[in-house]
């Protein structure tokens, strides 16, 4: 038998993997205690099923996931068929979300994981629906998470839906909080995975884990443990920003409100745009001469182009009077001669465009198949008549 040469990475590898590219780590030195224990990562990220998934549900979040993966995590992609059916996604029709939403949104996850380099075929997918099918244990949690947990703290965590506090909403949503806390504990999950915007979530989940009676997180020694959580970034949309210059001192609250949406069409690039769709809504994104500070097109650079792959090259092609074809190895770099306008956003422009539709075409490969196209007509349909 031939062994395989591959080293192992050590506890410290691991932990750079995991942080490569994130926000923020909640519980940092628990999990760096639990990779020198030897300790199994479990983790999961989790979707709401609504429209058609973009880059950031597919590159950024796929290719953390990965990194997840390669430090010898036990990855799972949770899709949330019933905290969407609260948030009134698809219509509000859960088996609508069940039926054309779960695997439409499926197969564009697969698709994406293997834009960034994984195997799509070891990827573990958990539906909601199913996981708390008769399961007692879940809905027990559910309630105990609840009574360690202010209705005023309920009330401000409905932003991890995508509603504003203090907004009016059906009591349905207060009910989606805890949920996504239970998710957490029922799946002895260690390892959270999600946006800055889930914070509220992942928050709970460390306060209430010393106070729960049913179903709690253990390590390998049965010692009683709080879940740690991975924090990603949210790429910017690519639509011109609603108040400019923004104030520095709201620059991140600002960055956080212009995400990129799957409710703004324009503002996303979508996993099963066409190559033209692509490069169409990137010529019109904003993208200043020489601003840095706020800019989507960089932000894309950064967290898709220089994050995919082990050498990322980024080459610019342009007219010799322009100053010819350039290639980066760096980020770094890239930003630099950005900031000193040494590369017009007309020509970074262009360039992402062409490397976007590089690194999807095997998404688009993969959502050209027959079978599948027939599920992203039934979404087109449902979109369009929402």
């Amino acid at each position: 038998m031939v062994k395989s040469s591959k080293k192992a990475l050590s506890a410290e590898e691991k932990l750079e993997l995991i942080k490569r590219n994130t926000e923020e780590i909640l519980g940092e030195e628990d999990l760096k205690k639990m990779l020198e224990n030897g300790e199994k990562i479990k983790h999961y990220i989790g979707f709401e099923i609504s429209n058609r998934p973009h880059i950031g549900h597919g590159l950024v979040c796929m290719s953390k996931v990965k990194d997840f993966q390669d430090a010898g995590a036990d990855v799972s992609i949770f899709l949330a068929d019933w905290h969407s059916w609260i948030n009134d996604k698809l219509g509000g029709n859960l088996e609508v979300i069940k039926k054309v939403g779960v695997p439409y949104f499926r197969e564009c996850i697969k698709a994406a994981f293997k834009c960034v380099g994984g195997d799509e075929k070891k990827l573990k997918f958990i539906l909601g629906s199913e996981l708390y099918h008769n399961n007692d244990l879940y809905w027990l949690t559910v309630i105990d998470i609840s009574k360690n947990t202010s209705l005023a703290r309920m009330l401000r965590s409905i932003t991890i839906a995508g509603r504003q506090e203090g907004e009016k909403v059906d009591f349905a949503k207060l009910i989606y909080p805890p949920m996504q806390v239970a998710d957490i504990f029922i799946q002895d999950i260690n390892l959270p995975h999600a946006g800055m915007d889930q914070r509220k979530a992942q928050v709970i989940a460390r306060d209430v884990s010393d106070s729960l009676s049913f179903k709690f997180l253990c390590d390998s020694k049965g010692n009683q443990i709080k879940p740690c959580a991975v924090h990603g970034h949210l790429i910017l949309g690519l639509q011109k920003p609603s108040m400019w210059p923004v104030p520095k001192d709201k620059l991140q609250e600002f960055r956080a409100s212009m995400k990129m949406s799957k409710s703004i069409p324009s503002s996303a690039v979508y996993m099963d745009d066409s190559p033209q769709e692509i490069r169409n809504k990137i010529n019109k994104a904003f993208c200043l001469e020489g601003e840095v500070e706020y800019n989507p097109i960089l932000d894309w650079c950064k967290y898709i182009i220089f994050s995919i792959g082990k050498n990322p090259k980024f080459d610019v092609k342009r007219p010799e009077k322009f100053g010819g074809n350039i290639s980066y190895n760096s980020y770094e770099k890239l930003e630099e001669d950005f900031a000193d306008k040494k590369l017009h956003p007309m020509d970074l422009k262009n360039a992402v465009a062409e490397k976007l539709v590089e690194i999807l075409k095997p998404a688009i490969e993969h959502l050209n198949k027959h079978e599948i196209r027939a599920l992203k007509e039934k979404m087109d349909k449902l979109i369009i008549t929402r």
